[in-house]
């Protein structure tokens, strides 16, 4: 005869595995914000930010942050605040043109 499943144990490590994932994902999101050097930011400022860019519809300009990103984590991203060319970037040209990526 086959022993029966304890189905309040396997939900409860399922419950607490899901409590570890989250944990890790916001101990990495703090992390992330500290190497990027956000953390010197006011948290109204960093807020605002992130908000700005989860409403941001503008593919290139996504792209761009996309590619900035990565190369942040391949190690080859110019200081957090400016580009490669001293430009303030993620947002429009203040003259029109190409926005920096």
């Amino acid at each position: 005869m086959r022993k029966p499943r304890d189905y309040d144990s396997e939900l409860k490590a399922l419950a607490d595995k899901a409590r570890q994932l989250k944990e890790r994902r916001l101990r990495q999101l703090g992390d992330l914000v500290t190497a990027c050097g956000a953390d010197a930011l006011d948290a109204d400022l960093l807020a605002g930010v992130l908000l700005d860019a989860v409403a941001t519809k503008d593919g290139p300009t996504k792209e761009g942050w996309r590619k900035r990103g990565a190369a942040f984590f391949r190690g080859k991203a110019p200081s957090p605040a400016t580009g490669a060319s001293g430009q303030p970037v993620g947002g429009l040209p203040l003259e029109g043109g190409k926005a920096s990526s």
